[in-house]
């Protein structure tokens, strides 16, 4: 039985990691956050491999703060290219797999075609390049490597769009989204799920992916739909970015292609309407 390593088990990816196991009992499942393990550390990740007879590493943690990272940039790219360099190097002297989770954001936004893995990357802001950062040095050093890119993501755990406009949404009369940025939402539990069905594929083939859930639309709509699902009345204003002054620049397309991964692997991914309902079915219920 292959032992699986689940990295930051406390996010949100992490904690639907957790949840998405239960259904995949071919793996033992081993989950840590940095106060269990610090992979920031190398000798330690090395060790605790060893001693847990590791033979997978899903790396789900990151540091996501894209405004924060611009003053923070020592630690963004502690977590997101230098920890990650670790997992590949400890990887590759254990003779391991690896899945990481990267972003939308290693491209600038200003295509206008959903992104496929082969297109040329642009990060437009010091989170954005340190995963690319974080890519590069895990390709260097692992070569039984799948990157996962997704965008957008949310879950029924820890803090993100799709719980702030819920709260939002009972809070006022009117809220002003942005319209002009392009996207598909991503439920954290279909990514969990992809995770674990691309590790029990009969055959592992490293390589860069993208994943998201499938459909087009705009933050403005992506509220209005949390709204209409979650039956909040609020009126919901569509705004341009420009009206919007934000500390880093956000991209204004960011449509991931996942022709590769549904071929690769058979992923089969719901649109992203249905996997809302499930989430917001599961927050009504833990309310």
């Amino acid at each position: 039985m292959n032992t699986i390593l689940i990295t930051g088990s406390h996010g949100q990816l992490g904690n639907e990691m957790q949840h998405a196991a239960k259904s995949f009992t071919a793996f033992n499942f081993i989950y840590t956050d940095v106060e269990d393990l610090d992979i920031c550390d190398k000798a330690a990740l090395n060790a605790f491999v060893k001693a847990n007879k590791v033979n997978i590493i899903v790396n789900c943690a990151a540091y996501t703060a894209v405004d924060k990272a611009e003053d923070d940039v020592e630690l963004c790219y502690k977590i997101n290219a230098d920890a990650v360099r670790n997992i590949g190097e400890v990887a590759c002297e254990n003779n391991l797999k690896v899945v990481h989770v990267s972003t939308d954001y290693v491209f600038d936004g200003t295509n206008y075609l959903p992104y496929n893995e082969d297109q040329a990357v642009c990060p437009a802001t010091v989170y954005g390049k340190s995963k690319l950062a974080g890519e590069q040095a895990l390709l260097e050093t692992c070569g039984q490597a799948v990157i996962l890119r997704t965008a957008w993501l949310y879950s029924s755990f820890g803090n993100n769009f799709v719980k702030t406009m819920m709260k939002l949404g009972t809070e006022r009369d009117s809220l002003n989204v942005i319209f002009d940025q392009v996207g598909t939402p991503t439920y954290a539990a279909d990514l969990a799920n992809t995770i674990l069905t691309v590790l029990s594929h009969a055959t592992f083939v490293p390589g860069i992916y993208h994943f998201s859930d499938e459909g087009v639309c705009s933050w403005y709509d992506f509220t209005k739909t949390i709204h209409r699902i979650a039956g909040i009345t609020c009126d919901v204003r569509p705004i341009e970015t420009k009206d919007y002054p934000a500390r880093t620049p956000r991209p204004h397309y960011s449509v991931l292609n996942k022709a590769k991964i549904k071929s690769t692997y058979g992923i089969v991914i719901p649109h992203w309407e249905e996997s809302l309902e499930l989430c917001i079915e599961i927050l009504k219920q833990t309310k």
